[in-house]
C-alpha cells in the first residue's frame, strides 16, 4: 500500500478524449485490512493501486485509485465483482469516506464547454447532492464564492477557495468531483462515473437556444437527455432509486 503522496505516471485505458479517474475510499477492521488490501490489489492489477489516506485513519482502511479510464471502458472492464468480495470480507463505508471522480481537462472542447459544465453542475446542486447520497460541507462544499468564480476557473484559474470544493480545480490535468458518498455497490459507483461522463457530454453541445427555449440548465432536461442515451443506464437506475429522475 502506498502513502498518500504516491502518484505514478498515468496509464490510459479506453478511447478518449474524456477520461475518468476513480478514487474510492473504504474502511475495514484492523483484523481484515491486509486481506481486503490483497483482494483489491489482485483485482486491480495494473489498472490501479492502493493508498493510505489520513481522512480514513491509520490501519482503518484505504483508498482505491485507478488510472484514467474512458467511461465505456470502465463499465465493461473495471473489476466490479471486487466490490462484493470486499463487502463479504468485511470492508464497509460510512459518512467519513467518499468517492472522488477526476475528469480530464483535455476532454472538454473549450473554456466555454467547461463553463457550461460547471454552471450546470452548480445550478443543480440539490439534485447533485441527492444523487451523491450525501452533503459534505467539510469535504465537498458548494460555496457561493466558487459558483461566482466559474468563469475564471473555466479559463484555467486553478487557485480558488481550497480543494475541498464540490469541484476541485487545483489539479493541473483534471477536475476532481468530490461530492459522492462512498459505496461498495456497483450501481452506485457506476452511477458516479456515469454522472460525470454524461454531464460532460450533455453540456458539450448545449446552446443558448437550448437554455432559452428548452430549459437546458434544468435537471429535467438533463434527465430527458440521459433517458435517450442507454449507455448511461446505471445513472438512470440510480436516479430512479433516489427519486431524482424527474
Amino acid at each position: 500500500m502506498h502513502d498518500y503522496s504516491y502518484k505514478p505516471a498515468p496509464y490510459f485505458h479506453g478511447q478518449g478524449p474524456v477520461f475518468l479517474g476513480l478514487e474510492l475510499e473504504i474502511k475495514t477492521r484492523s483484523s481484515s485490512l491486509q486481506a481486503c488490501a490483497e483482494i483489491a490489489a489482485d483485482h486491480l492489477g495494473d489498472l490501479g493501486y492502493l493508498k493510505e489516506d489520513g481522512s480514513i485513519g491509520y490501519n482503518a482502511g484505504f483508498e482505491i485509485v485507478t488510472h484514467p479510464m474512458s467511461y465505456e471502458w470502465a463499465i465493461d472492464e473495471f473489476p466490479w465483482k471486487m466490490l462484493r468480495e470486499l463487502r463479504i470480507r468485511g470492508a464497509y463505508v460510512d459518512d467519513n469516506v467518499g468517492i472522488h471522480v477526476h475528469v480530464s481537462r483535455k476532454g472538454f472542447d473549450s473554456a466555454a464547454h467547461v463553463y457550461r459544465w460547471m454552471k450546470f453542475f452548480y445550478r443543480n446542486e440539490s439534485h447533485a447532492v441527492r444523487l451523491a447520497r450525501r452533503r459534505s460541507d467539510d469535504w465537498a462544499s458548494f460555496t457561493p464564492e466558487t459558483r461566482a468564480g466559474i468563469a475564471k476557473f473555466a479559463k484555467g484559474e486553478r487557485f480558488g477557495y481550497g480543494r475541498y470544493q464540490a469541484i476541485n480545480v487545483y489539479p493541473e490535468e483534471t477536475f476532481e468531483v468530490r461530492i459522492f458518498a462512498s459505496s461498495l455497490h456497483h450501481q452506485q459507483v457506476q452511477a458516479a462515473l456515469a454522472f460525470i461522463a454524461a454531464s460532460v457530454e450533455y453540456t458539450r453541445t448545449l446552446t443558448s437556444g437550448d437554455v432559452a427555449r428548452r430549459r437546458g440548465w434544468e435537471w429535467t432536461a438533463f434527465v430527458t437527455w440521459v433517458r435517450a442515451h442507454p449507455i448511461y443506464l446505471p445513472l438512470l437506475a440510480e436516479m430512479e432509486a433516489l427519486a431524482c429522475a424527474s
